[in-house]
């Protein structure tokens, strides 16, 4: 018999979750899984969701009957998750009839495992699995991803902002978004050129970076010369607390700036704005639960930043200035 090759040290960290209520179909699947490093095991489909929430896997083995929840009734609660839709699911079933296998691939299903269960296919199966998801999970980065500064792309902006809107809508918490424009840009370009631009703009986004410390917050390039931060579950005096940090941070960076009209040194002007009330004025990023989000969408967010931005760059530069959904 010809046994699978190993699996490559990038494969051997990825992140399996065997979802079986059969404890000994479960030790056999890890058996056959030992060239991994992290697999993980739940019995039900709660726990299954559970653990995916907490850690998204890279891969799920998924039985097709258990009681409660079944293998379909998982399979489609997870395609309906946003960080989770793209996890593959291989079915292990004892199933093979072309019912089967069109309800299972219409829920969003990558393959099946027949059972009794085979050690070498449940090798290969993985193995290929796991090759095309990390093949594909490079591509969204490409694509997702500022190529001179590594930071987030516009895309990926409005993307979080419909992510973290709908989320928003159900707790009832705050949703801040600060935009960030470098002062003067186009006379620093004039007067040092546009490879020391090149430069220029990827210390402000590392200053821009630096400020998104929570896993839920998103730096990104907006366009040019502008950046964005999303805030979750931040209020507006929160979010102008994250911006100032952004503003000095590029300040301390003493990038000279001889053309400015504002300092020697490179300054950026931010605008903030929030969808939600003020928290609790001891928590001045999260807070307690709000009773509501007001009713205003993602376009009404940006736009209330871009005119808070506009101000702060007619007042003077190198501040904050708060928006108002409102005006």
């Amino acid at each position: 018999m010809t046994l699978a090759p190993a699996p490559s040290p990038a494969l051997e960290d990825a992140n399996i979750l065997i979802v079986d209520d059969d404890p000994l179909a479960i030790r056999i699947l890890r058996a056959a899984l030992g060239a991994y490093k992290h697999v993980r095991f739940a019995t039900s489909g709660a726990d299954a969701m559970r653990l995916s929430r907490d850690k998204p896997p890279d891969l799920i083995l998924l039985d097709s009957e258990m009681p409660g929840e079944n293998g379909f009734e998982f399979c489609k609660r997870l395609k309906l998750e946003p960080l989770l839709q793209d996890v593959p699911v291989i079915f292990v079933t004892s199933h093979d009839d072309l019912e089967f296998e069109t309800r299972a691939l219409g829920l969003g299903a990558a393959d099946f495992l027949p059972k009794p269960i085979s050690a070498p296919r449940v090798e290969l199966r993985v193995r290929l699995h796991l090759q095309l998801k990390h093949q594909l999970d490079q591509l969204r980065a490409l694509a997702s991803t500022d190529g001179l500064t590594g930071l987030a792309n516009r895309r990926v902006v409005d993307e979080t902002l419909k992510r973290e809107w709908r989320r928003a809508q159900r707790s009832g918490r705050p949703l801040s978004l600060l935009l960030i424009d470098v002062d003067y840009f186009k006379l620093f370009n004039d007067r040092y050129g546009h490879p020391a631009g090149d430069g220029c703009l990827k210390r402000v986004a590392a200053a821009v970076r630096g400020a998104a410390r929570r896993p839920t917050d998103l730096a990104a390039r907006f366009g040019g010369e502008e950046f964005a931060v999303v805030l979750a579950e931040t209020s507006l005096s929160g979010a102008c607390l994250v911006a100032d940090s952004i503003r000095r941070s590029i300040i301390e960076s003493s990038i000279p700036h001889a053309g400015s009209e504002v300092a020697p040194h490179v300054t950026v002007s931010i605008g903030a704005a929030c969808l939600g009330g003020e928290p609790n004025a001891a928590d001045r990023r999260s807070g307690p639960p709000l009773p509501s989000v007001p009713p205003h969408g993602i376009e009404e967010l940006i736009e209330a930043a871009d005119k808070a931005l506009y101000r702060a760059k007619k007042s003077g530069r190198n501040r904050v200035e708060p928006g108002d959904l409102g005006s």
